[in-house]
């Protein structure tokens, strides 16, 4: 079997509610969701989902070769990508790649990806994820309704901005998930970034007065490893962290600062990194937690691992044109007996879409607000501006022909 060529597709993700977390939020409830199919002159195709960044150059790493020989083939993607660097975008698209490997390997050993990789149970135990700081209280409990009546007992909130928010709207989850039976709903708290150190011990500590957390989750910048362990040491919630860190590499300085209680990885990194992050965890007695969209990849190699914890749920649907043999029951994942990851793509039914995310407000997830770290007082939105400002400013015939629109504040 060799690889012959890729394709791309972008699908979309219909929330059918608004999604975001401190940094922004799509009003509309569209997200993208960019597909690589990997193809072999057998006419097998393997399915991968990440980005598209950079796939043309990285795919000559594996153009020609065989896809069983997948953790090879992901260092070499590694190497070919090493001097312009392999983060970001371009660590999604050969997360991709991989992925589809790996799918591509267990097609062809006719078995589904968990078996292949030695998992024993196809259970993999989830929590509820809404991306929801975009929701008013009623709407809040009715999302979380739905994941409860798939017997999911956690749940993480987004949040960050507003500690009286955070207090309240956990309050109004932990409810649903009591009301749901949960004897002890474990509720964790997803800051994106959005603290200082100080911001971070200060608006955990004010929550933790009224309630537990099982974790906070990416209290400080990515790759603040004594910042992390600042917040460790100064909550009683454990800190979970690692899903933006694109390489094994970046994981070293905060395990060694102690700053991380809970490993993260991100499906859209791929299932061999997913894999060496959960090998360099168990060396350090930790457990590790797979964040995602569809995380199918890492949903199969989490049963193979001996330190996974616990899986995020997000969206109960799967994306426009896509279909996963896999059931959402008892607040797990149970994966099915396809061979490979078990997905299906619709092509055609892709291609005829016409739907797009709307911008997103105030520059998306991915952007970094102006002030973010930076915020005295809680809830601060960016100014409208479209919007006059409600104070008049003083004449400045140097800039009459200036912008004249507020400045963003958001964070």
């Amino acid at each position: 079997m060799r690889i012959t060529g890729y394709r791309t597709l972008t699908t979309v993700q219909e929330w059918a509610r608004p999604v975001g977390d401190a940094n922004g939020r799509f009003e509309d409830g569209v997200t993208t969701l960019p597909v690589v199919l990997v193809d072999t002159d057998e006419g097998a195709t393997g399915v991968g989902l990440g980005s598209h960044a950079g796939l043309e150059g990285v795919f000559g790493a594996i153009e020609g070769e065989d896809p069983r020989a997948v953790a090879g083939l992901y260092d070499r993607m590694l190497r070919r990508a090493f001097k312009a660097g392999h983060a970001g975008a371009v660590f999604g698209a050969i997360g991709a790649l991989d992925t589809a490997l790996w799918d591509l390997k267990a097609q062809a050993a006719g078995e589904p990806l968990w078996r292949l990789l030695g998992g024993r149970d196809r259970v993999v135990p989830a929590y509820a994820s809404g991306l929801d700081i975009g929701l008013d209280d009623e709407a809040l409990a009715d999302a979380y309704r739905l994941y409860a009546d798939r017997g999911l007992r956690a749940a993480k909130l987004k949040g960050g901005l507003d500690v009286e928010a955070d207090r309240r709207r956990l309050a109004i989850v932990r409810d649903v998930l009591a009301d749901a039976g949960a004897a002890r709903p474990r509720l964790m708290l997803d800051a994106n970034e959005a603290w200082s150190r100080k911001e971070a011990v200060q608006h955990v500590g004010a929550i933790e007065r009224t309630m537990d957390l099982a974790w906070v989750e990416e209290p400080v910048r990515r790759w603040d490893a004594e910042g992390h362990a600042a917040v460790q040491r100064g909550v009683r919630a454990a800190v979970a962290s690692g899903e933006n860190l694109t390489g094994l590499e970046q994981f070293t300085p905060l395990l060694k600062a102690g700053g991380v209680d809970v490993v993260q990885t991100a499906a859209v990194w791929g299932v061999t990194h997913f894999l060496r992050v959960a090998a360099l965890a168990h060396a350090h007695d930790l457990p590790v937690s797979p964040v995602g969209n569809i995380p199918v990849g890492v949903l199969h190699a989490a049963t193979a691992v001996p330190n996974h914890l616990v899986s995020e749920l997000q969206d109960l649907r799967p994306p426009v044109g896509i279909t996963a043999d896999l059931d959402i029951e008892d607040g797990a994942f149970v994966l099915g007996d396809a061979p490979g990851l078990g997905l299906t793509v619709f092509t055609e039914a892709i291609a005829r879409l016409d739907r797009r995310p709307a911008p997103a407000d105030p520059a998306g997830t991915a952007v970094r607000p102006e002030r973010a770290g930076l915020r005295l007082l809680a809830g601060e939105r960016p100014a409208d501006p479209d919007r006059s400002p409600t104070r008049p400013r003083r004449a400045d015939p140097e800039a009459a022909t200036a912008d004249r629109r507020v400045p963003a504040i958001e964070h």
